[in-house]
């Protein structure tokens, strides 16, 4: 067998057997367990370098935007690849949109969140607007494409001129993964298969502590016209509401009376109903109370109920609440609305939700000719949030994918060592070398340490008189000479 032969079989053996396998990390091409944690307060800048004799530049990210180092984009391309494998396991196909949009397209989509949309001056006669999220430039899409049925996923990033809390995962740009079923389905079969894509991602990426809150904005609507809100109001009330999640049941109704304008009799009613939470116990309740006599409300209710029956045959329902406070403040929304929350446990605090979506049967008619409805569904995986955690809980980063560290024992070996590199790399396996003429050997053996490389291919005068080479685990610091 020739040496190149050996030196590739070996090295197999040596990356792939349970002895090197153990002490290389766990993930071999290179995706990294976690990152260090992060020290920046909420809304923290970095703070400006002294100006060097004739500069002017301040060397600083924009408010709300970071740089990544090579240990955050290895956890990061670690969760996108999850995420990704997850959303093809579901049959999902991917596209993609600009990044701008014209400002008409976004406008009026998004409540009183169409504050935070970044507009962009006169473009050659076009006015336009960076996206703010992934959904709105879909449903454009499916209408100018005259799309019938898609099932569709889009990882890219979004803009929002909101105050930035970066502990918390909350920037001015950032990353969403959206997965969305466009076109005519079963009821609340596809709404369901958004829930189960929630919680296959969870777990995936180690999160099991978390809930998934369900509702239906028609069980709002009827809530509010039980309650006497008038119909023009529902939408700003709704959004009142959806405030709960962060702020106290007297904050919010006080907004619902004194900004926007709510008999404080209908605000108290409207109490009894939001701050409760359940399952098919508290359905069964309010079905058979007066609110299910409400027209609006029957029919959002049997939705719900019909939804956590198939969370039951997906093996999700102990994932899933029925939470009545969640009421998600975008106007497009027009059926069941559901927001992934991570329970507390120290970590996890002050994050927020993880995940949110809804049904938006409206919105493609919204751009489409003679109002084309094309019924819409699906959900959005805050995934900066996630990576915020993810950076407070991992150590021990891997940032390189090398599997193999080409080493020379005596001085005036290089281009012997560029040999076998290049050897190696025509056999797809990852491996470097140090890019000098005459490095250390300790130095050579340092780096493979540090920066977690499995495995050492050792040649020298010795060796290569031999026609053989050492391979040495860098962990064990075991050789065998082949």
């Amino acid at each position: 067998m020739s040496i190149t032969k050996r030196i590739l079989s070996t090295s197999y053996n040596l990356l792939y057997s349970s002895l090197y396998i153990k002490m290389a990390s766990t993930d071999v091409i290179g995706v990294a367990k976690g990152v260090k944690e992060i020290q920046l307060e909420d809304g923290m800048e970095s703070k400006p370098k002294k100006e060097s004799k004739g500069s002017k530049v301040t060397l600083k990210c924009p408010k709300g935007m970071r740089d990544y180092t090579p240990e955050q984009m290895a956890v990061r391309e670690n969760v996108f690849n999850k995420i990704k494998k997850c959303f093809v396991r579901h049959g999902a196909v991917q596209i993609d949109t600009p990044v701008m949009e014209l400002k008409e397209i976004l406008t009026g989509k998004y409540g009183e969140d169409s504050k935070l949309i970044y507009e962009l001056e006169d473009q050659g006669g076009e006015i336009l607007a960076l996206r703010y999220d992934l959904t709105v430039p879909f449903a454009r899409y499916v209408a100018m494409k005259k799309v019938k049925n898609i099932k569709r996923y889009q990882i890219a990033r979004v803009y929002r001129r909101d105050n930035p809390a970066m502990t918390r995962g909350r920037y001015r740009e950032f990353y969403q993964c959206d997965v969305d079923f466009a076109g005519e389905y079963e009821r609340m079969l596809t709404d369901t298969e958004c829930v189960k894509i929630v919680c296959d991602i969870m777990h995936e990426l180690g999160m099991e502590n978390f809930t998934v809150k369900v509702n239906h904005r028609k069980v709002l609507d009827g809530i509010f016209e039980f309650c006497g809100v008038p119909a023009d109001n529902f939408r700003p009330i709704c959004s009142a509401v959806d405030k709960l999640d962060k702020e106290s049941w007297e904050t919010v109704k006080q907004e619902m009376v004194e900004t926007k304008g709510l008999d404080e009799a209908a605000a108290d009613r409207i109490g009894t109903f939001v701050r409760r939470k359940g399952g098919f116990d508290l359905l069964d309740e309010l079905a058979k109370s007066d609110l299910g006599q409400n027209a609006t409300a029957k029919e959002g209710l049997s939705d719900v109920r019909l939804l956590l029956e198939y969370c039951e045959l997906f093996g999700c329902l102990d994932k899933v609440s029925f939470d009545l406070s969640l009421a998600r403040g975008l106007d497009y929304y027009t059926g069941s609305i559901f927001e992934a929350v991570l329970d507390q446990d120290g970590s996890s605090e002050g994050v927020g939700s993880v995940a949110g979506g809804g049904r938006y049967d409206g919105l493609v008619g919204m751009f489409a000719p003679k109002g084309r409805s094309i019924p819409c569904v699906g959900v959005s995986i805050g995934i900066e949030r996630l990576f915020s955690i993810m950076e407070r809980r991992m150590k021990n980063n891997r940032t390189s994918g090398i599997q193999v560290l080409v080493v020379s024992g005596q001085k005036g070996l290089m281009k012997e060592r560029m040999k076998l590199l290049n050897t190696l790399w025509e056999a797809d396996i990852s491996a470097e070398m140090l890019y000098k003429a005459n490095p250390k050997f300790l130095s050579q053996i340092q780096h493979a340490e540090n920066e977690g490389i499995p495995v050492c291919l050792v040649i020298g005068e010795s060796e290569l008189e031999e026609g053989a080479v050492k391979l040495r685990g860098t962990g064990s610091q075991q050789e065998r000479t082949v």
